[in-house]
């Protein structure tokens, strides 16, 4: 079991006061652009001179309980009047010195920059400044200014801050075009490493759209430029000396660089920062869709030549497409003119969407490929509505099944859903189709996950109601020579998903 960790790269620690930060004092020249030789950049310094201003120390501070903080043992409960009172009193109430409670300070330790001076906004990561009471900035000239929190967005991990342009001179740095980075490319890290304030690291583009599961919309820029704790919210810059970047997370087995490092591309990042700047919130396009991936087995069932896009699951009620302009069992393959290669690209591509726009939707339905126009809605308040509904189209709604016996299919039986098997399985009111009364141990079923209760709603994106209806969808997948069944499920309470399961 490998003892690497993903972690975030601030630096915490409890403290019982305020930390002191070394902060280096740079001058700030008009910037130059660096000199490149055959195998690398001949020299940073002109481009570390030109930024180094515009980068910040974060500190920031929270007031927590003795008893709630890292490692803390609980007072024990002694009883009345025992002899060790006194001592345990000394141990846990007054060990940080303050007789009246056991409170502590949680120090954190971040980086930042500063992208408008006239305004005093400074960028930084959300982990940097979570929960915290107090929050410093700390210049390259030991000058600090204390900071106000002008929003946060936890998807993201990205937090805008502000401080009084008139307190300080400040110096900013904008944000250049991270899509135009290659693998290869030189850039620079600047930050705060364990309180070292003022550290430039150089390394390359180690590679591009990692997913390193950390929130909806990774899409993070790899990079063997040394990021340690403490450079969480720190500028990654491309050799014009424009942020590519936010460093905000390390791969390590340490705690160390081990140079594996990621950045939040100004692609993403800069959007995010204008509307917190305007808003003091996001506000992200939503298509009300849910999704999955699209195998190799579901691609070849859809009768695709390549597995790509992103297979519509379910349409949530209420939301944008809820017209029937999208259906469960669409394949969205492009959106507003991006190509959607892969399922984790199509929430990224909308998010960055704004509320409101008409955009045109690539779909792939039952083979066909058609071009669907659709108005986002906003995903705030679609979060809200999809937590209180399941899911379920309503395409199937009337469908009503004659009387018929069960039958058994790719290792599944089915039988027809009525109010006894309703009642049976807890199945709710609204979901139609067959139900699956039992799934053969080590079936083709059985390995797909695909439970007793369950209800077939669709067999390669036609309706089932009946058990005969089962059969014949089968069998005529494999007169058309089909290896894989396509599946739509619903579950007891209506929520939908694909499975493809072979048939030889």
């Amino acid at each position: 079991m490998t003892s690497t960790l993903l972690l975030r790269a601030a630096r915490r620690t409890l403290i019982a006061g305020t930390a002191a930060l070394l902060v280096g004092t740079v001058a700030v020249p008009s910037f130059v652009a660096p000199t490149f030789a055959a195998d690398g950049p001949a020299s940073v310094a002109d481009l570390a001179q030109g930024v180094l201003g515009a980068v910040v120390n974060i500190s920031t501070s929270q007031t927590v309980k003795g008893t709630e903080g890292p490692g803390a043992v609980p007072m024990p409960q002694l009883p009345e009047g025992s002899p060790f009172q006194d001592f345990f009193d000394d141990f846990f109430k007054n060990r940080g010195g303050d007789k009246d409670n056991s409170a502590q300070k949680v120090q954190s330790l971040g980086s930042g920059f500063v992208i408008d001076a006239e305004q005093g906004i400074v960028v930084t990561n959300n982990h940097v400044i979570a929960d915290a009471d107090d929050i410093e900035v700390n210049f390259s000239d030991g000058v600090t200014l204390k900071a106000t929190l002008v929003g946060t967005d936890t998807k993201t991990d990205v937090a805008v801050l502000k401080v009084d342009p008139k307190g300080h001179k400040l110096t900013a740095v904008k944000f250049g075009d991270s899509t135009k980075m290659r693998v290869g490319d030189w850039v620079m890290a600047v930050g705060n490493p364990f309180g070292l304030g003022g550290t430039v690291t150089v390394g390359i583009v180690s590679a591009r759209n990692r997913d390193i599961n950390s929130g909806p919309y990774d899409d993070f820029i790899q990079t063997d430029a040394a990021i340690n704790r403490g450079n969480s919210g720190g500028p990654l810059f491309n050799s014009a000396g424009e942020v590519i970047g936010i460093n905000t997370a390390i791969i390590s087995p340490s705690g160390g660089s081990i140079g594996i490092g990621f950045s939040i591309p100004s692609q993403l990042a800069a959007g995010v920062v204008d509307q917190l700047r305007q808003f003091g919130e996001t506000r992200r396009g939503w298509l009300g869709v849910r999704i999955q991936p699209v195998t190799d087995d579901i691609a070849e069932s859809l009768g695709m030549a390549t597995a790509k896009g992103a297979l519509v699951a379910g349409v949530i009620k209420g939301g944008p497409v809820d017209n029937g302009t999208i259906q469960a069992g669409d394949v969205i393959i492009k959106f507003d003119g991006k190509d959607i290669h892969e399922m984790r690209d199509l929430p990224r591509v909308v998010a960055e969407s704004p509320v409101g726009k008409a955009v045109d939707v690539l779909i792939v339905r039952k083979g066909v490929e058609q071009t669907v126009k659709v108005t986002l809605g906003r995903l705030e308040d679609g979060e809200k509505l999809a937590s209180g509904e399941n899911g379920n189209t309503d395409q199937d709604k009337g469908n009503k099944a004659p009387a018929v016996s069960t039958a058994s299919v790719l290792g599944m039986t089915v039988g027809e859903l009525n109010d006894e098997t309703r009642k049976k399985f807890s199945i709710a009111a609204d979901v139609s189709g067959v139900v699956i009364t039992d799934v053969a141990k080590d079936s083709a079923a059985a390995e797909r996950g695909i439970q007793p209760g369950e209800v077939i709603t669709e067999i390669a994106q036609e309706s089932v109601a009946t058990p005969k209806d089962v059969m014949d969808r089968i069998g005529a997948l494999k007169e058309q020579g089909r290896k894989n069944a396509l599946l739509m499920l619903a579950s007891k309470t209506g929520e939908l998903r694909f499975v493809t399961i072979r048939m030889d």
